[in-house]
């Protein structure tokens, strides 16, 4: 089906043709009709699904009709609200191609830099508004951002926005929307607390729900590495060497990681560049553009900055550390499968990673495969954690315990302690085994006693032998000097 057959307005087509756009992703297929017809619509896809444009041609083309009966002042009449600055940017982008030729103006706002470009910019009007919360809470408090007269409101990455800790963001800007509205909501997950909020958002919503057309484990070239934690730099930096890695994307988890990453693979000469919540706003646009331009070959990112890369034939994804969502790892490996094109995947796993791994499996219903050819190999990692055993395998504790209830620590093996676990031991054997054993600390008290009275004996001769000695020395002295 072509963008023709799902009532498109001449000028949106035009710029998709274009943008080299012939036929819709299934998302696009599905959500662009539900939207034109001014329903809520509740989306759930996976990167790389085409989402943004299932949204934005349809925004566009509802204000374009509207455009005559608008106020002849620019208003905010459809808001955007985003996670990260890099999504931000990226959607603002989609809007500027797609409408280009529809007359309607768009702004993108976002924190982590001077806020003076973008307040003139929304002095001069403005129809449509891509945020940030942060930066869109700080410019609506200053009065820069009145959303009186807005139409259409959009959602995007929700399950992101919880995992960043916006929720309460949100739900601030809101609560200070117009309750006359469409509302778009978008989230590549749907976790309880998401569903909830969309509850709050949306009015009898359409549900679409998206995968990829091809899935993941058939798409994407999959590979696990067992390797200890200490020896993933120099994996790395070993699989790097193969010049068929044309770009990569590297994920970490922290932001210090990224840094530490990157820092190593330059000093083996690959060059890289980190890209996190901690680097400035103009630090990440360069470090994308380089990526992208392919000046730069690695691209070391933590997920939530990863969310804002949209990069066509990306050869590989590294995970160099395993996400602790099973989720995240189908979008970390979905950034080299985009549009349908194959592309590599590599897993480094650690000992303490095993039980995301195991989740990972089971989402993908499928194993990774492992590759144990290489000069890195750690059988730590790859032992599997032993299963708790049943109660019929569990010997009872015979310790002593505290009026806690907690067993009690024996100082130094004490005479107590000892006493008890003879006393212990000796009851629990049959009547014949305790008389012999009852009669073998007796022997050893009385041997023990009879070599005692033989050594004061023998010290008591002494004595008497010394002082007779020295008694006979004096008689002779004495002797001596009369």
């Amino acid at each position: 089906m072509s963008f023709k057959k799902i009532n498109l307005i001449q000028t949106l087509q035009k710029s998709l043709a274009e943008e080299g756009y012939i036929r819709p992703t299934p998302i696009q297929n599905r959500a662009i009709p539900i939207i034109l017809s001014g329903k809520d619509l509740l989306g759930c896809a996976q990167t790389g699904t085409g989402k943004t444009a299932a949204f934005a041609l349809p925004i566009l083309q509802i204000l374009s009709n509207k455009k005559e009966g608008a106020p002849r002042r620019r208003t905010i009449r459809s808001l955007i609200l985003t996670p990260t600055r890099e999504l931000a940017v990226q959607i603002g982008d989609s809007f500027t191609a797609y409408g280009k030729h529809t007359g309607l103006k768009n702004v993108v706002v976002f924190g982590g830099v001077k806020q003076r470009l973008q307040t003139d910019r929304l002095k001069a009007g403005v129809d449509i508004l891509v945020a940030t919360p942060g930066r869109l809470l700080d410019l609506m408090e200053q009065n820069y951002i009145i959303l009186n007269h807005l139409e259409l409101f959009v959602l995007d990455e929700a399950d992101r926005m919880l995992d960043m800790g916006f929720i309460n963001d949100v739900k601030k800007i809101i609560s200070k929307l117009p309750s006359k509205r469409q509302s778009l909501f978008f989230s590549a997950t749907m976790p309880d607390e998401i569903v909830k909020l969309a509850k709050t958002i949306l009015v009898n919503p359409v549900k679409i729900e998206i995968t990829p057309e091809s899935p993941t484990v058939e798409a994407i070239k999959q590979s696990l590495y067992y390797v200890a934690r200490p020896d993933k730099k120099n994996l790395l930096i070993h699989l790097l060497k193969d010049p068929a890695i044309v770009s990569a994307l590297v994920f970490t988890r922290t932001k210090h990681g990224a840094d530490i990453v990157a820092k190593v693979l330059n000093k083996a000469n690959i060059l890289s560049e980190a890209i996190h919540g901690n680097k400035s706003q103009n630090a990440r646009q360069r470090a994308l553009n380089n990526f992208k331009e392919k000046k730069t070959r690695v691209l070391v990112a933590t997920d939530i900055a990863a969310r804002g890369i949209d990069i066509d034939e990306l050869s590989h994804v590294i995970n160099y550390e395993i996400p602790n969502i099973p989720e995240t790892y189908v979008h970390r490996i979905g950034r080299t499968g985009r549009a349908g094109l194959g592309g590599v995947a590599i897993s480094f796993c650690d000992g303490e990673e095993r039980a995301f791994l195991k989740d990972i499996n089971k989402l993908i219903a499928i194993p990774i495969p492992l590759i144990e050819d290489h000069p890195y190999v750690s059988d730590a990692a790859a032992i599997v954690n032993p299963k708790p055993s049943s109660n019929k395998d569990k010997q009872p504790n015979n310790k002593p315990r505290s009026s806690s209830g907690k067993p009690r620590q024996a100082k130094g093996g004490s005479r107590t302690e000892k006493s008890r676990s003879e006393k212990s031991s000796a009851s629990e054997k049959p009547r014949g085994e305790r008389s012999s054993a009852s009669e073998k600390p007796k022997s050893i008290k009385s041997g023990t006693t009879e070599k005692s009275r033989n050594d004061r004996s023998g010290a008591s001769e002494k004595s008497k032998s010394w002082r007779k000695n020295k008694w006979a020395r004096e008689i002779k002295s004495n002797r001596g000097k009369s």
